[in-house]
């Protein structure tokens, strides 16, 4: 039996989808060698642009509840770390860096083909791995890298084709920058063309509600 898109992700429908989460997030994983030509590497940094606003709480994915049962450390949230850090140059090209090279990393495939199970979160240590798998090896190199564990944030979001996906949101001074497995460029929020749904909490367990912020549809020119 198929289950909704919004049953899957714990909230409230804003339209009648009937998609499934993991198994659609991996299909629709671009190869490194086919990124997009936009990728920014330089030390120039970006315009400054407005956060995406919190709405409220929200209920986090069940697969993230099962992952911060098996890796309680990654899952702790510490609040004397900074919720937001300051983009220099060095860490804007560690970004890119990290989306880059996980990107290449892992070959997309979905949680059923892989372990028989719908939703399952990991590192993807063997190589292989769906959208959220992609994001926490992004998460956890970040955090090596220096990045505290409060500004890199699990986020899910509506992609451009009303399918269920998960991003890593960034948080900065300069504005909230989006990690995805879909393209090679590190891009603000309002640049992905996504509806954004939640994200992983910075205060505590809860999860954030985003309120299904849209951002503008890209072209293929963006």
């Amino acid at each position: 039996m198929r289950r909704s898109l919004f049953e899957l992700l714990g909230i409230r429908p804003f339209s009648r989808l009937t998609i499934r989460f993991a198994a659609v997030c991996a299909a629709l994983t671009v190869p490194a060698a086919a990124a997009q030509a936009q990728t920014q590497t330089g030390s120039i940094l970006p315009t400054i642009t407005q956060p995406v606003a919190k709405v409220g709480a929200a209920k986090p994915i069940m697969g993230w509840v099962r992952f911060c049962e098996q890796n309680p450390s990654e899952c702790t949230v510490d609040l004397s770390e900074p919720a937001i850090i300051e983009l220099t140059a060095k860490n804007w090209q560690v970004l890119n860096r990290v989306n880059q090279q996980v990107n290449a990393a892992i070959k997309a495939k979905s949680d059923f083909d892989h372990w028989g199970i719908e939703d399952i979160w990991d590192f993807a240590e063997d190589g292989y791995g769906d959208c959220e798998d992609y994001q926490l090896l992004k998460r956890k190199r970040l955090v090596e890298a220096g990045f505290p564990h409060r500004a890199v944030r699990m986020t899910v979001v509506i992609d451009e084709d009303g399918a269920g996906h998960a991003v890593m949101m960034v948080r900065t001074n300069r504005g909230d920058f989006i990690l995805d497995n879909k393209r090679n460029a590190v891009l603000p929020w309002h640049k992905t063309g996504y509806t954004y749904i939640k994200r992983e909490g910075d205060e505590g367990l809860a999860w954030a509600s985003l309120g299904g912020r849209t951002s503008p549809t890209m072209t293929a020119n963006q």
